[in-house]
């Protein structure tokens, strides 16, 4: 049933008192938000923070759409959708921030938040007819702001609209990110270095190489970012309450995609069967999942970067990050990976984010999913800090990479792994004595063939040229 508010009081009263099925309440007479944010305020005092800010702008386009269409079908008065537009208007250029205050975890699907756009898009428009907030009689918000909608179909479509324009940004942060690494793939194109596995001494490798792998990870992640936008396209506004559409004449339905789409000038389509949309949240869960392969990827190459610049004196030391601030309150001199340690946790935070994601859209049931509101939380978060992090990483990290060639020639001299390159030549067992007398004896390998007579000094020098055993092929043929 929907709340019935009262008239609201004269402009120099302190405070406001609406009227919902619940009983009365009295507001302060400044605020834009109406009573059921209010009570919403008292019951979800959860995280401490509303919800996201694209979350709201996106609401208010709808809100904008909506009333469009609604005035061309004569379902509310002219100057009532010039006024809600207006409102729409300014709530999307970021103005009123401070009355989008209820929390965002809520339950109810997202109906809080919802509501709180409603009222504060009523009072403004309220003002802007002459009246004084609260005055429902001349803006509802319900009767006009929310007509022919549902919080199931509107917080759903605003939630792929505000996700798709912060993904966006992404999808170049990561393109850019690639670029980088790329061209650090060039500039260490002719620095030889010891390849690692299980963290374990194993081939030469040339450094570029290493960072050219990275480049194709991110590359991947950054074309299935691209792709998800798709997936976040197809809109059900209009199906109302569960999909059915109820309350929603068909003229709506079908102009208020179009409408929407050439407001936001985003490729929106129209859900051919719209219960689909307020019964499954696997599209989020899809688009979450994409950001957290990202996530991995970028968790992945920040925790190489940190063990290979570890140290330096004490560590592995073949690469130089970037110093961007002092690394201890007590020891002088220290610097700290800190960009790298920054792009972790935000990864970390992504991953985490998609377990609840998954856990959330797991949780709905028959025609609504009630935990909306945590999947919009965590995927607009995901999306933004992902989009911070990644130029940051970027900036102030890769483009600052130096590589120590003289640690890398050193480890390369005190391993024994160019002894792989024997095996064709010699046979394994051979090629493990070799190697394990070079070891023992802190020679090189090429000295222990040619000195114990496995190989003449050109054969041995064609063979472990360190050129070579970075290459496809057997060395020396």
């Amino acid at each position: 049933m929907s709340p019935a508010f009262s008239r609201g009081p004269d402009s120099h009263e302190k405070y406001r008192r609406e009227t919902d099925t619940l009983g009365s309440k009295d507001l302060p007479a400044e605020v834009y938000y109406g009573i059921h944010t209010a009570r919403a305020m008292e019951n979800f005092p959860v995280s401490g923070r509303p919800a996201h800010p694209r979350l709201i702008e996106a609401i208010a386009v709808v809100k904008k759409a909506a009333a469009q269409v609604n005035r061309k079908l004569g379902l509310i008065p002219a100057e009532v959708a010039g006024a809600i537009g207006s409102a729409c208007d300014e709530i999307i250029g970021g103005a009123l921030a401070d009355q989008f205050v209820v929390d965002a975890l809520q339950g109810g699907a997202g109906t809080s938040t919802h509501m709180n756009v409603n009222e504060v898009v009523a009072n403004l428009a309220i003002e802007r007819l002459g009246g004084s907030k609260g005055d429902y009689q001349l803006v509802h918000p319900l009767d006009h702001v929310n007509r022919c909608q549902s919080t199931n179909d509107v917080y759903p479509t605003a939630l792929r609209i505000a996700a798709i324009r912060l993904l966006r940004p992404l999808s170049e942060a990561y393109a850019s990110l690639q670029e980088a690494l790329q061209e650090k793939e060039q500039e260490f194109a002719d620095v030889m270095k010891l390849g690692r596995t299980q963290l374990m001494d194993a081939l030469p490798m040339m450094a570029g190489q290493g960072f050219g792998a990275y480049a194709k990870a991110v590359a991947r992640d950054r074309w299935r970012l691209y792709k998800a936008e798709e997936r976040l396209r197809e809109i059900h506004l209009g199906g109302t309450a569960i999909g059915t559409g109820l309350d929603a004449p068909k003229a709506y339905v079908f102009q208020v995609t179009d409408t929407l789409q050439e407001l936001t000038g985003l490729g929106l389509a129209r859900s051919e069967f719209p219960m689909d949309g307020t019964q499954n949240m696997d599209v989020f869960v899809e688009v979450s999942g994409l950001l957290k392969a990202a996530a991995v990827t970028l968790l992945k190459i920040a925790g190489d970067l940190r063990l290979l610049a570890s140290g330096p004196a004490g560590g592995i030391g073949e690469y130089t990050l970037p110093a961007v601030q002092a690394g201890s309150s007590i020891m002088p001199g220290k610097v700290n990976p800190v960009m790298a340690e920054m792009a972790g946790q935000t990864a970390m935070r992504v991953i985490a984010n998609d377990a609840a994601i998954t856990w959330a859209a797991a949780g709905g049931q028959l025609e609504l999913n009630a935990f909306g509101p945590l999947i919009a939380d965590s995927l607009l978060e995901s999306l933004e800090i992902l989009g911070r992090a990644v130029p940051l990483f970027e900036q102030r990290c890769i483009r600052g990479i130096a590589v120590n060639e003289t640690a890398c020639r050193e480890h390369l001299r005190r391993s024994t792994v160019l002894a792989t390159a024997l095996v064709p030549h010699l046979g394994y067992e051979a090629a493990a004595e070799i190697a394990g007398i070079a070891r023992r004896e802190g020679l090189s390998v090429e000295h222990v063939a040619v000195d114990g007579g496995w190989l003449t000094a050109e054969r041995a020098a064609a063979i472990l040229n360190p050129l070579q055993v970075t290459k496809p092929g057997i060395p020396g043929e």
